[in-house]
């Protein structure tokens, strides 16, 4: 079997629900971490310019955002490690179904690999046979690790469990800053509202953001207005949109990983090959 035809069933039984998954898993990682991490440090600033000038005030905050940047730089790199496993298990999984039903019968560690490494000419046939059985035998080691597609499903829904509770997080500061953009519409249109444009104001005590002795803690009217129409203030409420939507992307990913690991789990299973193949 020529190198060209090994690529060519290799492609054929490529696993297109993992490859989905995985660069949506990457995309999303990388959209919720960027962005997200851009993000805590516009709000950072804009509570120290705006919201408080003692520094007591918001000290907590600062360690809070400093700890979820952190945790931010952990999660690109679980990810971005996990995703790339995720993608190994379902080339795996997935050529194991495609032999059960004949539509793969060449696995990609099996005997296109080693044809194609031994088929050269005769005075490197004595080196041929030992590059493939070092080829096979890394293959064997992956497949220890790679054959139990129960445990990947079951790791995946309790990271989708978790990711659940990152999504709804995320979601919290896109509702502050909505609210605020949603009140700096009224001031800036007051016909629109029956309220005195004083009495508008945006409070980040009222959120938990800032202690409720905090001073001055909030910002009404003209002065709330000018904080709208700050490229700080547009930037960062971006970049807390783009992150809930690289959060979204990722749970779709997790769900696809999932739905696609089960399948092949299922029909091993059923055709009676269990989790070991």
């Amino acid at each position: 079997m020529g190198l060209l035809e090994c690529c060519a069933r290799c492609l054929i039984g490529a696993p297109f629900a993992s490859l989905v998954a995985t660069g949506l898993c990457f995309f999303g990682v990388a959209l919720f971490c960027g962005c997200g991490h851009e993000a805590l440090t516009g709000t950072e600033q804009l509570i120290e310019t705006y919201f408080s000038k003692n520094y007591q005030d918001y000290e907590f905050l600062i360690d809070v955002i400093h700890g979820f940047q952190y945790f931010i730089y952990g999660t690109a790199a679980f990810f971005f490690l996990y995703g790339a496993l995720l993608l190994a298990e379902g080339f795996y999984t997935t050529g194991a179904v495609r032999q059960i039903f004949g539509d793969y019968r060449t696995t990609i560690c099996g005997k296109g690999l080693s044809a194609t490494v031994t088929g050269g000419p005769k005075g490197r046939g004595a080196r041929g046979p030992q590059r493939a059985h070092s080829w096979q035998r890394v293959c064997h080691c992956l497949g220890k690790w790679l054959g139990h597609p129960d445990k990947f499903v079951g790791i995946t829904y309790v990271l989708t469990i978790i990711w659940l509770l990152v999504f709804a997080c995320s979601a919290v500061p896109v509702y502050i800053y909505f609210n605020t953009w949603t009140t700096c519409q009224s001031i800036a249109n007051p016909t629109k509202t029956s309220a005195s444009i004083g009495t508008l104001c945006a409070d980040a005590r009222m959120y938990g953001v800032l202690p409720w002795n905090a001073f001055p803690g909030k910002v009404c009217g003209s002065n709330l207005l000018s904080i709208c129409k700050t490229s700080e203030f547009q930037m960062t409420f971006h970049l807390f949109i783009a992150a809930f939507v690289g959060a979204a992307a990722t749970l779709v990913s997790l769900l696809t990983f999932i739905i696609a690991a089960t399948y092949n789990f299922a029909v091993l299973k059923l055709m009676g090959r269990g989790t070991k193949f």
